[in-house]
């Protein structure tokens, strides 16, 4: 099954971003290495990308599905444009692409 299970954010200063959202909704991230910060709830998390070179243009959706590589053949025949090919990240593996009206989204499989 494929949902929508996460979006990340641009957060050029993390401790700014981290303290702003605990403070706003009472939100926990957790820190993943020194640019990265997100929620762990398990439902439909966000997470803070404070490294420029990483860093989505705009707010990412992530979707999750089963199987990674049936979603690539999937995305790519529907008419996607992948713009980041699939890479490893702690829990999981993703790629991003773009879809026929420009938006980019990111598809990812759990560890």
């Amino acid at each position: 099954m494929a949902r929508p299970n996460y979006i990340e954010l641009p957060a050029a200063d993390i401790a700014a971003s981290k303290a702003f959202y605990t403070k706003a909704f009472g939100w926990t991230l957790a820190e993943f290495g020194p640019s990265y910060a997100a929620t762990t709830t398990g439902d439909v998390d966000v997470g803070l990308q404070g490294d420029a070179s990483e860093a989505p243009a705009a707010p990412l959706p992530v979707i999750q599905v089963d199987d990674l590589d049936a979603a690539l053949v999937a995305v790519t025949a529907a008419g996607g444009n992948i713009v980041r090919p699939t890479f490893a990240f702690p829990g999981g593996r993703r790629f991003h692409f773009r879809d026929p009206h420009g938006n980019e989204l990111a598809v990812m499989q759990a560890d």
